[in-house]
C-alpha cells in the first residue's frame, strides 16, 4: 500500500512530486511520461516516489483525480447562472492548461468513451442536481441536465490550446480574452435560456 508523508519534510517532498508529475504527465501523456524526469524535478528518487504513490499509473490517478477535485471546488456551479460559471471555468483553463490536458491524455489513452472516472457521480451529482432544480423552476432550459451540463463546459473550453491549435492562452492580451468572455456568456445564456413551453404552469 502507498504510503502518505508523516513529516513536514516528506509533506513537501509528496507535493514536489505531485507538481511535477502533473506538468509531465499534461504535457507527455500517460505512456510518454517519464519517472526519471519526475524525480529530477521534483528533486527526490524513485524509491520515494515509489512509496507514496505506488507505480506511474496510480500517480496518475493521483494527479487526475486532485484536478477534477480542484475544478469542482475552484469553480463550483450556479445553475441560476450559468453563463457566469462558464466564463468561471474559462478563466481556470486559463490559469491551469493542464486540468485539459491531462483530461484529453484520459480520454485518449484510457476511456475513449464513457466517463472519464469510475467515480463520475462524485464529481457530477451536485452540478446535476442543481440544474435539474434550476429547470423545474423554469429557470433553465429543458432537456438532460447531463447534456446541458457538457454543452457548457464544452463552450467554455472551445479556446483552450488543446481544443484549437490557432489559440495560444497564455500569451494573447487582455482585451481578446474580455472579448472572448463577452461572446462566451451571452452564447451559453441563449443556449440555457428556458422557452416558453420550459415555464412551469401557474
Amino acid at each position: 500500500m502507498p504510503e502518505q508523508p508523516l513529516t513536514s519534510r516528506g509533506t513537501a517532498t509528496y507535493q514536489r512530486i505531485l507538481d511535477a508529475a502533473t506538468e509531465e504527465f499534461a504535457q507527455h501523456g500517460i505512456a510518454g511520461a517519464r519517472i526519471e524526469r519526475i524525480v529530477t524535478a521534483a528533486r527526490t528518487n524513485k524509491a520515494q516516489l515509489y512509496g507514496y504513490f505506488g507505480d506511474k499509473e496510480r500517480l496518475f490517478d493521483a494527479i487526475f483525480l486532485s484536478s477534477l477535485e480542484r475544478i469542482t471546488n475552484v469553480v463550483p456551479i450556479d445553475a441560476d447562472d450559468l453563463a457566469d460559471w462558464a466564463v468561471r471555468l474559462y478563466d481556470e483553463y486559463l490559469r491551469r492548461p493542464d486540468l485539459i490536458r491531462l483530461a484529453t491524455w484520459t480520454r485518449l489513452e484510457r476511456r475513449p468513451a464513457g466517463h472519464l472516472v469510475e467515480t463520475h457521480q462524485h464529481y457530477d451529482d451536485r452540478k446535476l442536481t442543481a440544474i435539474a432544480e434550476a429547470q423545474a423552476a423554469g429557470r433553465v432550459r429543458a432537456g438532460d441536465p447531463f447534456d446541458l451540463m457538457a454543452l457548457v463546459i464544452a463552450m467554455s473550453m472551445a479556446w483552450s490550446p488543446v481544443s484549437n491549435v490557432y489559440a495560444a492562452s497564455n500569451q494573447e492580451p487582455d482585451d481578446v480574452h474580455d472579448q472572448r468572455r463577452a461572446l462566451l456568456r451571452d452564447c451559453v445564456r441563449r443556449a440555457t435560456v428556458p422557452s416558453d413551453k420550459d415555464q412551469p404552469d401557474r
